[in-house]
């Protein structure tokens, strides 16, 4: 079998006469007039891609360095996930959960297995896993901690993304993402994040779960300070309270670990997983924790149609089997730290404010005399390169795990030339 890692490409993209009718004006134009504006991508449209590399319709290839936010962990059109994917098409996709399936069993037992949990509960979305592990923080409160019905709270971050349901932005610190979707859902008390002195006095003893991101990543790549994840697991010990790790971006190899959590040796209470759990194949996300706190549910209580599918079972068996040999957090630490190093030279020209991050994952602040960060990820898609931006100044980079080095070097060639 050949390397997972094998560069699919030359470290510069190339181009192809555009295929006729393809033209990428008219496919925006028409994306515009016809769905709604809930996004601002960049003017490229995808028609194919492969490992690290996406060709538009108009045949010219870009190197992605946003790998969907960390969905894409094992690159565009990994064989091993198309195949298991293909392979169970051919069989059943869907039984919805009134009928076990044969690949139910083994997706649970796999992954509880990889979290060192007892019990699985399988959703689609992460947005769908962040609101699972709202009801099973409350239910636990209620049924085990003995919080009086309809008191119990929950501690998010100032700063935090957790999806985009009324509930979840009802805790957003964000006001693009929370204004006008009121009223908001009550129960949620925010602190600063990073703050573990804040967070001690926020809990009560309504408090039935602390839920936050090891690394906040759409808040530009934030790494909290060193020793804040272990006293999060203590300070939650002691107020038996549930410690939940949003491990939907940063988990599964992204910061060269399988969780992030792992980088303080952290197991938390529940772990809500999404992203790479699907491959990039399907939609697939999870809530992971032992039985005395995913036991809290009953028949009936809270379900999904499509969560737990057998096209879902077969493709993040695969992805756990993946993660299962190490190589992936490996490649995620080896060319995290070549990243680091070279990002952290830009910081030192002035063209770069700060850079934050961990593995393969770094959040790049851009000093205003280069640009804000949408003008830097226009130039770079001019150049081959696509990243994006978030608040303003900051660019994302998060390249699939599978990228080459020297695929690696060349992006970051075209940033050096995008800031000098």
């Amino acid at each position: 079998m050949s390397s997972p890692f094998a560069s699919s490409s030359s470290s510069q993209p190339a181009s192809s006469p555009p295929p006729a009718g393809r033209d990428t004006a008219a496919f925006i134009a028409s994306a515009e007039a016809h769905s709604a504006h809930n996004y601002h991508p960049l003017p490229i449209v995808v028609a194919s891609a492969d490992g690290a590399w996406m060709t538009d319709v108009e045949g010219r290839r870009y190197l992605d360095m946003l790998a969907g936010y960390s969905a894409l962990n094992f690159g565009h059109g990994n064989r091993r996930l198309i195949e298991a994917a293909k392979a169970q098409l051919e069989r059943v996709t869907l039984t919805s959960r009134a009928f076990h399936h044969d690949r139910f069993a083994e997706f649970c037992t796999r992954l509880a297995e990889l979290c060192g949990k007892d019990m699985v509960l399988p959703m689609n979305t992460g947005a769908e896993a962040v609101e699972t592990a709202v009801k099973t923080a409350r239910k636990w409160g209620y049924e085990v901690k003995g919080v009086p019905d309809g008191r119990a709270r929950i501690i998010v971050a100032s700063d935090n993304f957790h999806g985009r349901t009324t509930t979840i932005v009802s805790f957003s610190t964000d006001e693009e993402a929370r204004a006008g979707f009121g009223p908001y859902t009550p129960g949620f008390d925010i602190v600063p994040y990073g703050d573990l002195a804040a967070l001690r006095d926020a809990v009560t003893d309504d408090t039935v779960a602390v839920l936050l991101e090891p690394v906040q990543g759409e808040a530009g790549v934030l790494v909290p300070p060193a020793g804040y994840l272990a006293g999060v697991r203590e300070l939650t010990r002691e107020r038996n309270v549930l410690f939940m790790a949003d491990e939907i971006q940063s988990g599964l190899g992204r910061t060269g670990r399988t969780f992030a959590c792992e980088h303080e040796g952290v197991v938390p209470d529940v772990y809500v997983l999404g992203k790479a759990l699907g491959g990039g194949v399907v939609p697939v996300s999870a809530v992971v924790a032992d039985a005395d706190v995913l036991g809290v549910f009953k028949p009936g209580e809270h379900g999904s149609t499509f969560g737990g599918n057998p096209l879902a079972c077969a493709v993040g068996l695969e992805v756990i089997a993946m993660l299962a040999t190490g190589e992936f957090q490996a490649r995620a630490t080896e060319l995290g730290e070549h990243l680091h190093a070279e990002l952290g030279l830009l910081a030192g020209s002035g063209a770069v404010t700060e850079v934050r991050g961990r593995g393969l994952w770094a959040g790049v602040d851009i000093a205003p005399a280069y640009g804000t960060g949408r003008e830097v990820s226009e130039k770079l898609m001019d150049r081959g390169v696509l990243v994006k931006d978030t608040h303003g100044a900051t660019i994302r980079i998060a390249p699939p795990l599978v990228i080459g080095k020297d695929d690696l070097d060349w992006a970051l060639d075209q940033l050096r030339a995008v800031l000098s």
